[in-house]
């Protein structure tokens, strides 16, 4: 197999003298979605953004398109294509949709605009019809299809995407799925997505990673571990699987 687009070795990280990540091994190739679950406080979001450079890994290595990023700032690893549509959305509030989409757009080339702006509002319609309108003032998930524009308008390699359904309704949960689907296999974007529903996630995912306090515990492609029984027991019983 080919060398990994995104690979992380040994890495652990820390907030003050509590270790969040406990030496994480991780692969992503092109083209693949990857999804990694686990229970609220496993570790998941922070190591995105330890992916992303903030914080930094305490130890090991993480390693993307074949160049060391353990040690860069946030906004250098961004310019290699890397992107990233954080937990909690983070839009900018005051701006308007195009606004925030063009921001997302600063480290693209400025050719590609129109024609990527036309590719988002595509894969989102309803972004389509508040493009005047202030980021605070969308409801929760077109403030979600924002963030997820935002990040596409730079032209990702690799797009992160951290707890992309987290409070939104089944409806739009489904949307959001559906247009992860999309951009994999229409525009061939490889995605990494930090995730709590888990059914959704592994359906959805080429592979998957199960983390529990810090560490890897489980991996394999995402079919076999929505039917693993410590998977089923811990993530989907009582799930509404829709």
């Amino acid at each position: 197999m080919s060398e990994p687009l995104l690979s992380v070795r040994g890495v652990t990280t820390f907030y003050g003298r509590v270790q969040a990540l406990k030496g994480v091994d991780l692969d992503i190739h092109d083209g693949e979605i990857v999804t990694l679950i686990g229970a609220n406080g496993a570790g998941k979001s922070t190591l995105m953004m330890t992916i992303c450079g903030n914080p930094q890994a305490r130890d090991g290595v993480i390693m993307f398109a074949g160049r060391d990023i353990t040690r860069l700032p946030t906004h250098e690893i961004a310019r290699l294509r890397l992107a990233q549509a954080p937990e909690g959305r983070r839009i900018f509030p005051r701006m308007t949709v195009l606004e925030n989409l063009q921001m997302g757009a600063t480290v693209a080339d400025p050719a590609m605009f129109a024609r990527d702006l036309e590719r988002v509002l595509e894969l989102f319609p309803r972004l389509k019809q508040r493009l005047a309108q202030r980021g605070g003032t969308l409801s929760g998930g077109e403030q979600q299809m924002l963030a997820i524009g935002r990040a596409l308008m730079s032209r990702p390699r690799l797009l992160l995407l951290d707890e992309p359904s987290l409070g939104l309704a089944p409806l739009l949960v489904r949307q959001i799925f559906e247009a992860i689907r999309l951009l994999n296999q229409q525009d061939g974007v490889t995605v990494f997505l930090v995730e709590q529903n888990a059914y959704h996630a592994l359906k959805l995912a080429h592979r998957g990673y199960v983390m529990v306090n810090g560490r890897i515990t489980l991996s394999g492609k995402g079919r076999e571990l929505l039917e693993r029984p410590e998977v089923k027991s811990a993530y989907l019983e009582g799930a509404r699987l829709q």
